[in-house]
């Protein structure tokens, strides 16, 4: 798909974003209270008009209605330069008029004071011992439930986080503790500010009776724990590394930690990791105290993705595999780096299955969406282990060193803004010197993989290696492929081929019979196969 086309793609993008409207941040002044499940809201929104033409500012937030039983939020006022104005607020959205109009470049403040009971993206409920317990669960676009914001990855800002809540709770959000008072009648109040732009999906909230620990410092940042205060040992023994190694190799391999600090946290709003910025979310049943290696792996991708989708992250969520293929494959390189090459050709063997797997059941899904408007299909094993497996085949075939140049480049220049697939293709263009366009297309909007058959003959009289390659898929794809020879008891020797038909028959010179042929023995190519002897 050429790029003028994708471009058009994203452009009839079902959010309907106002590119005139860009909000810069957000207050979130939240009561929260044992009695009810009702949280009461002022949330104070700074947004600047960047172009001519606003005449609306309008927010994502969901209505209550009796289909959820009453949950959802009423808005009571909106404010602007401390006065009521008029607004809407119907159909999730809430609509705000721009009275006097806006000039190009003017930054106004708008104060929403709203109500209700969340419907989703704020969690209410007891963890595993009883506690009740406030925790965020806002993937991909559930914040809406809870929080007034533009809900979409295109426009990141920073926000505060200002809680009053019984003195029985500790508060954790996303960047630093600016104040934590005990006031009267038993009420604590907590202001969290995190200082760089993120997402709307990346806000969190944690309000529960915690044990903290301050584990240790990198590069003059707190690296935290905070977990259910009955699992203060075991919490803090689980969460103790690797954070600190991963946050090294991915500084040192991509570019610099974009955040204020680091925190593990412990909650019961998410079933694996929630990569929130600088505050990640684990399921409750992560810790055991036994250091389980699953576990261990879902940290390190979910600081992976502090560097993709949180400080770089998608323009829109059908190049999603930029934030989920990203931090599945340098989940393996840190593995790579960490326990060597065995342990991340294993990853990359069960990532394909996985593929192999999803592909079995949906064959027409490719890894980019085009206008995506249903968020639950979102991610898959397609945007996680295939799009792991394009950067994979990238690595392979422009070489470590053009590999890691562009990731650099391409982290430095979007870095704490947004990019595109076609984005990430230029800079990999530029650090390589070769034209990608076709590589990109072929792996990330064609759908499927190869599914290769091949059969080998070796012709004695002429010493010479016969192989027939067939593409049993239904739309054939361009590669290189490697055979490894096996002859006797010496290395295995790997031949390699252009392979750019449906049927390929190939001829290598051979001086000795094989015993065995293997097809990808180095596992650089996405693909299944099977090879027999004639």
């Amino acid at each position: 798909m050429a790029a003028s086309i994708h471009t058009s793609i994203a452009l009839a993008d079902t959010y309907p974003k106002n590119t005139s409207i860009d909000a810069i941040n957000y207050a979130f002044n939240i009561t929260l209270s044992d009695d009810t499940d009702r949280i009461t809201v002022s949330m104070a929104m700074d947004v600047r008009f960047i172009g001519p033409g606003a005449s609306e500012l309008i927010l994502d937030l969901i209505n209550a209605d009796p289909s959820t039983h009453g949950k959802g939020m009423m808005v009571r006022e909106v404010l602007f330069n401390g006065r009521s104005i008029e607004f809407r607020h119907q159909q999730n959205k809430l609509i705000i008029g721009l009275s006097p109009t806006p000039a190009p470049n003017e930054q106004r403040r708008y104060v929403v004071n709203y109500s209700g009971i969340p419907a989703s993206g704020l969690k209410i409920a007891k963890n595993k011992y009883g506690d009740r317990t406030f925790f965020s669960d806002n993937w991909p676009d559930l914040a809406r439930n809870w929080l007034a914001v533009i809900d979409h990855p295109s426009d990141k800002a920073t926000s505060e986080f200002l809680v009053t809540a019984p003195s029985h709770y500790q508060v954790v959000s996303n960047g630093l503790l600016v104040e934590q008072s005990d006031l009267a009648n038993g009420i604590r109040f907590t202001h969290w500010k995190q200082s760089v732009p993120i997402a709307p999906w990346l806000y969190v909230l944690g309000v529960a009776r915690f044990a903290v620990q301050y584990v240790d410092r990198f590069e003059g940042k707190s690296i935290e724990t905070w977990v259910y205060a009955q699992d203060r040992e075991a919490g803090f023994s689980d969460f103790e590394e690797p954070t600190k190694e991963v946050l090294k190799f991915y500084s040192d391999y991509v570019g610099p930690y974009a955040y204020e600090r680091l925190a593990n946290i412990q909650s019961n709003s998410v079933s694996g990791g929630m990569e929130a910025a600088s505050a990640i979310l684990y399921s409750e049943t992560s810790v055991s105290g036994k250091k389980d290696p699953r576990w261990r792996n879902v940290v390190i991708h979910e600081i992976a993705h502090q560097w993709f989708g949180n400080a770089v992250t998608e323009s829109d969520w059908d190049d999603v595999w930029l934030s989920e293929g990203f931090a599945t494959y340098f989940t393996l390189l840190f593995i790579e780096h960490q326990e060597g090459r065995d342990a991340f050709i294993h990853g990359l063997k069960k990532s394909r299955d996985q593929i192999v797997g999803y592909l079995s059941k949906n064959e027409d899904a490719p890894i980019v969406h085009e206008n995506l408007n249903d968020m639950s299909k979102v991610t898959s094993a397609l945007t996680y282990q295939k799009g792991a497996w394009v950067l994979h085949m990238l690595r392979t075939r422009i070489g470590d060193a053009a590999f890691k140049n562009g990731i650099q480049n391409y982290y430095k220049r979007y870095f704490n803004g947004n990019a595109t697939t076609d984005d990430f293709r230029l800079e990999m263009e530029k650090a390589s010197n070769e034209p990608l366009q076709d590589f990109f297309n072929q792996w990330l909007r064609q759908p499927g993989l190869p599914e290769i058959k091949s059969t080998w003959k070796y012709d004695s009289r002429k010493k010479e290696l016969q192989l027939t390659l067939k593409q049993l898929q239904s739309q054939p794809f361009h590669f290189t492929i490697e055979f490894g020879v096996q002859s006797g008891e010496s290395q295995p020797e790997v031949l390699s081929s252009q392979i750019t038909e449906r049927e390929t028959k190939l001829v290598f010179p051979l001086a000795n019979r094989p015993t065995s042929i293997t097809i990808d023995p180095k596992t650089k190519l996405l693909g299944t196969f099977k090879v027999n002897q004639e």
